[in-house]
């Protein structure tokens, strides 16, 4: 590959944005915006940060400032994801998760063809202290983890953001496979409202009991999410779930009538 064909190839990365959760320290938002742009990437988004603006992120960010000019910092995680097509979340947690754990360097062509086929890409990091909590982490569909050294494995915020954002970049400039045509996958948004319509529908046929839910719901979220859901699948559940209400309803002159199961 020419030195030629490297700008446009990394244009893909602005299809990506770094999310930063509850960011404690300030200089922790400087240190991500050079990282950021190190590697090419230039879509910030904080959520609830402790101190933006800030002076100590302006002089971190060492002539990254127009990232932290342009960050869109928002009051929930929710927020910071619409309109995503994947959600990756920066995690060492491995137990509660049903979900596998992948490296960067795994998922990469994945993210890459997603993002080909003009998908946003989510890239969540936690608190510097704690990082994700299990509810930050179920709302992402696919969890990443640094396979650092099991006896010092401390990485810090931007450090974890910068080792993420090179191994994307690496698999632009040295693999093609990416580019292959991917499937229309439902986005965040699109996704939200299957959950929410799926649990309205359960509670109104009467297999999710609302004083007692049980663990029913993150339990469906998680093998939906695995499942990867393309748009018109989607569409193909939601107009099942539709019926299934539609069946449960009695007909006019059948209200004692008992359905059959």
């Amino acid at each position: 590959m020419s030195q030629t064909d490297l700008p446009a190839n990394t244009d893909i990365l602005a299809r990506f944005r770094v999310v930063l959760s509850h960011t404690s320290h300030p200089g922790n938002i400087g240190s991500t915006a050079r990282a950021m742009k190190t590697m090419g990437f230039s879509q910030l988004y904080l959520v609830n940060p402790k101190e933006f603006p800030s002076d100590v992120a302006r002089s971190l960010a060492s002539n990254a400032d127009d990232l932290l000019e342009n960050a869109i910092v928002v009051n929930s995680l929710e927020e910071a994801l619409s309109g995503t097509t994947l959600q990756v979340a920066m995690t060492a947690r491995r137990r509660e998760l049903a979900q596998p754990l992948q490296t960067p360097r795994q998922l990469a062509p994945e993210l890459l063809s997603v993002a080909q086929q003009g998908g946003e890409i989510a890239l969540v990091f936690g608190t510097e202290m704690s990082g994700l909590t299990i509810d930050e982490v179920q709302i992402c569909n696919r969890l990443v983890t640094i396979p650092t050294n099991p006896d010092y494995s401390s990485l810090n915020l931007a450090q974890a953001v910068q080792v993420f954002c090179y191994e994307l970049r690496a698999s632009v400039l040295d693999d093609v496979s990416w580019l292959a045509e991917v499937p229309r996958y439902a986005d965040h948004d699109y996704i939200e409202r299957f959950f929410s319509h799926l649990e309205e529908t359960l509670i109104a046929i009467g297999f999710l009991k609302p004083d007692r839910p049980k663990r029913l719901m993150p339990r469906l979220r998680r093998l939906f999410q695995r499942a990867r859901l393309e748009q018109e699948e989607v569409d193909i559940l939601r107009g099942i779930l539709r019926a299934a209400v539609e069946f449960e309803r009695p007909q006019p002159g059948q209200e004692n009538v008992p359905r059959r199961r």
